[in-house]
């Protein structure tokens, strides 16, 4: 409320913290309380300035300080004090001149939209908060037409065709992601681990299907988004078994966009005509492990 004798307590709520001034004058009646006898929260915080001079006290705190609580509804976030007035006990005993006040305060802030114009950048992120971010990150796996346009209708394929299949991870909010690969496993059963399984993306994000002389499998490069990664896998089928229907599972990860591929994070297939491995971005020292074997 603006400062005047009828409201006498003035909010300000800031990004950070809350600045409540109060006119010494707080029944307006013109005799002056004592700063000493004013206090913030349930903390009972002093006033950042108490001159004797001054016909306002200042407090200033931040919206955890000074014994505070925070209400969290579907739009707002609300924090709630009070400014406290406890005069002390007069002379006499028989009489009171004054009676103590409690002020309600608060603070909302709403939960859709940014308290701030510039981009936050922490150096650290408390675990709550990580796992938040984790939760909001929508990751997909599908098979494609052929010229990647829509997904496909059937998931049918002949021996000698290839399965082109495209992973996609939607991150709204969040700092931009670069989406890798880790493994991809072909099994029988929904069981990943099941017997037999066929590792046709390994060591971290290396195509090693595309290693076998017969075989065209690569990652398609360059890519049309970060947040986007193509491949293709020749079909195959498992050698002695009369099913059909193979289960493809594949653990999917995002590093930070401006973070480097390396060797835990990459997308490497391997080129037939040079006989060496290449990343889809990155240097090519980082699928050296695609060869060796020796991935972290």
């Amino acid at each position: 409320q603006a400062m005047a004798p009828l409201h006498p307590v003035a909010v300000q709520c800031q990004e950070a913290q809350l600045v409540v001034t109060v006119h010494r004058d707080l029944f307006g009646t013109g005799r002056l309380v004592r700063a000493v006898d004013l206090s913030l929260g349930s903390a009972s915080c002093l006033p950042l300035s108490q001159s004797p001079a001054e016909s306002t006290v200042t407090f200033v705190a931040g919206l955890h300080e000074c014994g505070s609580t925070l209400q969290v509804t579907p739009d707002s976030l609300i924090y709630k004090t009070s400014l406290s007035y406890r005069p002390p006990p007069s002379g006499n005993v028989v009489i009171v001149r004054t009676n103590p006040v409690v002020v309600p305060i608060e603070c909302h802030y709403p939960r859709k939209s940014n308290v701030s114009s510039n981009a936050v950048q922490p150096t650290w992120a408390p675990f709550r908060s990580t796992l938040s971010a984790e939760e909001r990150l929508m990751f997909s796996l599908r098979l494609m037409n052929d010229d990647w346009s829509t997904e496909r209708l059937s998931n049918g394929f002949q021996l000698g065709e290839s399965l082109h299949l495209q992973a996609d991870v939607a991150s709204e909010g969040h700092v931009p992601l670069r989406l890798f690969v880790d493994d991809c496993v072909a099994t029988l059963s929904p069981d990943r681990n099941s017997s037999p399984r066929y590792a046709f993306i390994d060591r971290s994000g290396c195509l090693v299907d595309g290693r076998a002389d017969d075989t065209t499998s690569a990652f398609i490069s360059p890519r049309v988004r970060q947040e986007t990664l193509q491949f293709v896998v020749d079909a195959f089928k498992f050698s002695g078994d009369t099913r059909n229907l193979i289960y493809v599972t594949c653990h999917l990860k995002v590093s930070p966009a401006d973070q480097a591929p390396n060797p835990q994070n990459k997308a490497c297939s391997f080129n037939k005509a040079s006989s060496l491995w290449a990343p889809v971005e990155g240097t090519g020292d980082i699928c050296s492990c695609c060869e060796t074997g020796n991935c972290p």
